[in-house]
């Protein structure tokens, strides 16, 4: 089928953090909202404008804050004619920044899969952006059985070692940027993504290089694209842009040549040491002023701890090396500043520098080029590409302030090298980064992996519910939560009966089916309307046991388990256990804690192998390796979508390792009273209520602790 017979694409983006909005986007306002917000906005729009696209939805995360825009509160917005962003409650009203957000991003995933609920269909693609986008793109992509990209803009294992250099030690760096958790989330990402889009060469041969799951095959390299009619080179009739009285009211001498910095203020950004190389060059100081737009500050003392910092050595660097008169550093702009002051600085012979200690996008770098300025910028990711095409400027080590300094006084005086520079950059810039090309590019990669994969919609959203009854689901363990005291066993099942048929119960878990059903027929136990058994890896509706056929096919997604076999038979402390526990969908081993790898050199151990699986761990003597889309956790949200059931209407119940992933999330969790030790970190999560009773009487205390049985 041709590309113009297919039906439309619809196309979910997520960028789960920063003050996203369609116009006057905040760039600079805090470490959150940059370029890489802006790129998604502009992608989001210009994919809209293609004929062979439906619809658009950039997902984010709402904010209700009286310190941020009302803007950020609204549901969706329209941001084009196929083009919306859709804002997804996600922990804490209040405005949050991307290092604490990790512990609320199964919630987000759950209201996410609510939403293509209520739209009644689901994306044809998912593409996250950035570790948390990227993680929970994972999630829903593999609940939905679609597609997944991923772009990781910044990448957590290269700014650890740029940190690592640049002096900071390990704990502040956790304590700070919470580098383990977007470390493994990239990881996470990179496993499930059938592409990973990046902006050069340099990036995936150089970058993602030091991650587990690196595979250069499935990464394409698809430029980023620029605003051509936004960002343009100075006129003769333009007019004095608004921004030059707040730029000009800190210099004796505006005319001077620039020398141009527009970044966040971010320790990242590396402004600082760009201060010092200007500070320290008489002769440079002489030749040209140094203009740094790092964002709006109102009360710097009020400001995040980062950009307190920032700004704070900004201005006492200012100081120290007494720039007065020749370093500007306005409190604030607006958006439509940004255009009117490249052009301003190409008219005055400036120069533009992007110093960041790693840059694998380069979107400044961009908009100075098609505004007609040479460029200096960190010999790292998206600068290397760029110049490498455009001709247009010279890369600098952004940890050595002499060679920063010199390359900016040699731009400076060579006025030659100036004009060859700017009009490279002009023709060039227009050559290989237009959105037009962007787009082609992206769409053509696109089409490409719908049609070699069989991705099949597993859920299926236009059918009205088969349980149609159930108001609420009870799922819980079987071993040791359901079961274990037989009295207890009988109360709870003696509640779901009066309840009614607006109740309905289900079981979650590592037994196979059958097994399931005869302990629960031992212990007097009816059959479950529903049965997730093998630790996720099956599930099958009522007395007759009807197998979901779908959730079959979703999972044999990048299922080897022959090879699973054969690599995990390579290490120590592993047995597998009888044929009889081994299922279609679920290798099941016995581990010896003595021997044994633990848990992350195991999944380090397949990956390597270029297996992508789930590893479950439980009660330090088992081991279940499953296909990469399947547990509890995702058969429960799976169940949720199908059934069209809120995450506040199901309850779940578990006391062991194989129940967090189904626990966790914005479903009502309960841990029952004798719990094994591998749950003790989730007290204190979000909506996980840890019983003092045991076995089915602490799931009774859940359901009365949530008065879940109660009338809404």
């Amino acid at each position: 089928m041709s590309e113009e017979q297919s039906d439309p694409l619809y196309i979910l983006l997520l960028s789960i953090h920063g003050l996203i909005r369609g116009t006057e986007i905040e760039l600079g306002r805090d470490a959150d909202t940059g370029g890489q917000v802006k790129y998604v906005v502009e992608l989001a729009k210009k994919l809209a404008e293609d004929p062979r696209v439906g619809r658009v939805d950039l997902m984010t995360r709402q904010i209700f804050d009286p310190k941020v825009s009302d803007d950020y509160s609204v549901p969706e917005e329209q941001i084009g004619e196929k083009a919306f962003i859709i804002r997804i409650p996600c922990g804490p009203k209040r405005y949050l920044r991307k290092e604490v957000l990790w512990d609320y991003l199964a919630e987000f995933s759950d209201y996410a899969i609510q939403y293509f609920r209520k739209r009644g269909n689901v994306p044809d693609v998912v593409h996250g952006h950035y570790a948390d986008g990227g993680y929970v793109g994972a999630q829903i992509s593999r609940l939905l059985g679609v597609p997944y990209i991923f772009t990781g803009h910044s990448l957590g294992r290269v700014k650890k070692e740029r940190l690592i250099e640049n002096g900071m030690d390990l704990p502040k760096m956790e304590a700070r940027y919470n580098i383990g958790k977007r470390i493994d989330g990239e990881e996470y990402a990179l496993d499930v993504a059938t592409m990973v889009v990046a902006s050069t060469d340099q990036e995936i041969e150089e970058q993602y290089k030091f991650y587990e799951n690196y595979n250069p095959k499935r990464m394409r390299v698809i430029p980023p694209g620029v605003d051509l009619e936004n960002f343009s080179p100075p006129r003769r009739n333009m007019g004095r842009p608004q921004i030059l009285d707040k730029v000009e009211r800190f210099l004796v001498d505006a005319r001077k040549p620039p020398i141009l910095a527009i970044s966040r203020a971010d320790e990242r950004k590396n402004i600082e040491r760009l201060v010092h190389a200007y500070g320290q060059n008489h002769l440079l100081r002489d030749q040209a002023n140094l203009v740094i737009l790092a964002g709006n500050r109102d009360n710097i003392s009020a400001m995040d701890s980062g950009t307190k910092r920032v700004l704070t050595n900004l201005l006492l660097l200012m100081d120290r090396y007494n720039l007065y008169g020749s370093m500007a550093i306005p409190k604030r702009h607006e958006p439509e500043d940004i255009p009117a002051i490249y052009r301003w600085a190409a008219r005055q012979k400036g120069i533009f520098i992007n110093p960041a200690l790693t840059e694998p996008f380069g979107l400044t770098l961009l908009e100075a080029a098609a505004s007609g300025l040479p460029i200096v910028a960190t010999n790292d990711g998206g600068p290397i590409r760029i110049i490498g095409n455009c001709k247009n400027g010279l890369l600098i080590d952004p940890l050595n302030v002499d060679e920063i300094s010199k390359t900016l006084q040699k731009l400076i005086e060579d006025r030659n090298l100036w004009n060859t520079y700017a009009g490279n950059g002009l023709k060039n810039v227009a050559k290989f980064y237009s959105w037009r090309s962007h787009v082609k590019s992206y769409l053509s990669s696109t089409r490409k992996i719908l049609k070699s994969n069989d991705y099949k919609r597993t859920i299926v959203t236009e059918s009205k519910s088969k349980l149609p009854t159930i108001e609420k689901l009870i799922i819980t363990d079987i071993d040791n939560t359901l079961l274990g005291n037989p009295d207890g066993t009988a109360r709870l099942v003696e509640l779901i009966k009066r309840a009614g048929k607006k109740v309905g119960l289900g079981v979650a878990t590592g037994r196979r089916v059958r097994s399931a059903v005869n302990i629960l027929k031992e212990w007097n136990v009816p059959v479950p309307d529903l049965l997730i058994t093998s630790v996720g890896s099956e599930i099958h509706y009522g007395k007759r046991l009807a197998n979901d056929r779908a959730w079959k096919h979703h999972l044999n997604y990048k299922w080897k388990p022959a090879r699973v076999r054969e690599v995990l038979a390579e290490l120590p402390g592993l047995k597998l256990q009888p044929q009889i526990d081994q299922r279609e969908f679920k290798i099941s081993y016995y581990l010896d804690p003595e021997k044994a790898p633990d848990k992350r050199a195991i999944i380090k151990h397949l990956r390597g192998n270029k297996l992508q699986t789930k590893v479950i761990h439980s009660h330090d003597s088992y081991l279940d390796i499953l296909p990469i889309r399947a547990s509890k956790g995702l058969a429960v949200r799976y169940l949720m979508m199908k059934w069209g059931l809120a995450p506040e209407q199901i309850l779940v119940a578990g006391d062991s390792g194989n129940d967090e992933e189904m626990l966790i999330g914005n479903n009502l969790g309960v841990v029952v009273g004798n719990y094994s030790m591998e749950l003790r970190h989730l007290h204190g999560k979000h909506k996980i209520y840890f019983a003092e009773n045991t076995y089915a009487d602490g799931i009774i205390e859940g359901i009365e602790y949530y008065k879940f049985l109660e009338e809404n």
